[in-house]
């Protein structure tokens, strides 16, 4: 069963796409209509316009076509009525699944992850940002490839030779790695050179942003700042990591850094190839956790982010959450439940500057308690409390 929604984007149809996602029986289906909406974001954010988008229900999927060739032949049929270029599905496909689904429809075949990997292709200014998006899309590409050659190995090589297929692909898996050997050799360098930067900054108070992907990180830094840092309306604006010196009051200043944002079913290889960035995060103090208080899985955005911060092992670290754009909330009642779950919290808009002077203050006051107990750490070490201990609970 198809259940459809027609996009309203007026008649840029050259530029369109259909957006597939699939309810399995055993999952809900609210989960599937929010990621379906966020991947129409996605599928803005890479170019392309959402014509339509459909909810497919199946009790299992088709091993060559994932979501069955009747369906398939349907999804031909409506590709054809709306001229739309591409469609888009919400989950991963393999190699065959891909090659059999654009045969069958006629219209190119692009999965989530490889539209996330096109937008942070797109998005990838400097030379290490290009490095690790180059190195995430090769670690996808490199366990796949065997599944990509297989038209050609219905031409058998001669008897102890390998057919053109096998060669195909030892060539193609020899190249990978070693590009990716050279990329990992590149990236240490530049984590290298970071770690210089951050012995620089070990006496400093160090704030790390990090939220979901267009919370409005950068604009709360650029508030903070009074900088001006490149921002925008669209999801993964901004890759590269960028920090500011920010005052707090009492002559007391922050270096506060703002990293790339995180996003549900983020791939696996973007976080790996990000470490070298999001090791930023390890080296903070403190992290402010960017929160859309304006969106409507808010929820289950914090926890997405959540288990980023557990898998690069910072999920230790004290946290404020930074409940942002409260200018586009109607009504705020609606929020405090949701507000009283997270005990360290400020609410702010980054836009009109609502609760800043409220999150100078919070962080004032967590840097001269934290300040404090450094000190008492310090003191204790060289042996001047004796058997006292000294503890700053998170």
């Amino acid at each position: 069963m198809f259940v459809l929604e027609r996009m309203n984007n007026g008649s840029r149809i050259s530029q369109g796409c259909i957006l597939l996602g699939v309810t399995l029986s055993k999952y809900g289906r609210e989960v599937d209509e929010s990621s379906l909406d966020e991947l129409a974001l996605l599928a803005e954010t890479a170019g392309y316009v959402p014509l339509l988008k459909i909810l497919h229900k199946r009790d299992r999927i088709d091993a060559a076509y994932y979501i069955g060739q009747g369906k398939g032949r349907e999804l031909q049929r409506i590709a054809g009525e709306l001229n739309a270029g591409a469609v888009i599905f919400d989950f991963d496909l393999t190699p065959v699944q891909i090659r059999n689904l654009e045969r069958l429809i006629k219209k190119r075949v692009i999965i989530r992850t490889e539209l996330i990997l096109d937008i942070f292709g797109n998005r990838a200014h400097t030379r290490e940002a290009k490095l690790q998006v180059e190195l995430a899309t090769l670690l996808y590409t490199l366990p796949r490839l065997r599944h990509m050659w297989t038209h050609l190995n219905r031409v058998s090589g001669h008897m102890g030779t390998k057919g053109p297929g096998e060669k195909q692909l030892e060539n193609d898996r020899r190249r990978i790695q070693k590009r990716i050997s050279k990329i990992k050799k590149d990236l240490v360098a530049v984590q290298t050179h970071r770690k210089v930067m951050r012995k620089n900054r070990q006496a400093k108070n160090k704030v790390a942003l990090v939220g979901y992907t267009n919370g409005g990180k950068s604009s709360l830094l650029n508030t903070l700042s009074h900088s001006s840092l490149f921002t925008e309306n669209r999801l993964f604006a901004t890759l590269d990591p960028a920090t500011r010196e920010v005052w707090l009051g009492d002559g007391m200043t922050a270096l506060v850094t703002d990293t790339v944002g995180f996003l549900k079913r983020l791939p696996h290889g973007l976080i790996a190839s990000f470490r070298a960035t999001l090791e930023e995060v390890h080296e903070a103090d403190l992290l402010l956790h960017v929160v859309d208080i304006s969106s409507p899985d808010v929820r289950e955005r914090i926890e997405a982010v959540k288990d980023v911060l557990e898998e690069i092992s910072a999920h230790r670290l004290p946290v404020i959450y930074v409940f942002n754009k409260v200018d586009v909330l109607e009504r705020r009642d609606l929020k405090a439940s949701l507000l009283s779950a997270y005990r360290e919290n400020v609410v702010v808009s980054a836009k009109t500057g609502e609760g800043i002077p409220e999150l100078r203050s919070s962080l004032l006051d967590f840097f001269i308690e934290y300040g404090r107990v450094k000190e008492a750490l310090i003191r204790q070490k060289s042996g001047a409390f004796g058997s006292e201990r000294a503890e700053f609970a998170h």
